[in-house]
């Protein structure tokens, strides 16, 4: 006799501890919707210190935000890392104007990660020459104890829209 995937009957107890333990993990992941709202709120602060520290260029609060590790794609598709991410927003003959994030989404991906997604125009002027450029951007942030750090960060570059 066999059960309905061919296995010989009895012969599944452990395929059924596995599934019992793959649910018993999964339970554990999911937040209730009290956790969610805090999660989301403790998430939303954080990715907007991060987004006003860069735009601020405040060198000390990215080194904070900013895992050691970090994986950031740039628009042009190039993997870079932690020292080129900041460098690239502290330059000396940089300077930005204030943005506006359209198409916000902040998703908890449990109580220790989640992700910041938006579009927006950047503005400014570098080595005195002003600049304009569309971007969506996905930052993914970790917890790391009582603070976040920003991991991994993809921007992709987007033509702009005649106004």
């Amino acid at each position: 006799m066999t059960t309905g995937h061919g296995v010989p009957a009895g012969r599944n107890k452990g395929s059924n501890m596995r599934k019992t333990c793959a649910v018993a993990i999964a339970s554990m992941l999911i937040l209730t919707p009290a956790q969610a709202r805090d999660a989301a709120t403790d998430l939303r602060a954080f990715a907007d210190a991060f987004d006003a520290a860069q735009i601020a260029q405040d060198r000390a609060a990215l080194e904070r935000m900013v895992a050691d590790d970090l994986v950031f794609i740039d628009g042009s598709g190039k993997r870079y890392g932690k020292a080129f991410f900041i460098d690239g927003w502290t330059g000396a003959d940089d300077d930005y104007d204030p943005v506006t994030l359209s198409d916000r989404v902040i998703l908890p991906l449990g109580e220790d990660a989640g992700l910041a997604s938006a579009e927006t125009i950047l503005s400014g002027r570098s080595a005195g020459k002003p600049f304009r450029v569309r971007i969506r951007f996905t930052d993914i942030f970790k917890r790391h104890g009582d603070s976040w750090q920003a991991t991994y960060i993809h921007v992709t570059r987007m033509a702009i829209e005649r106004e």
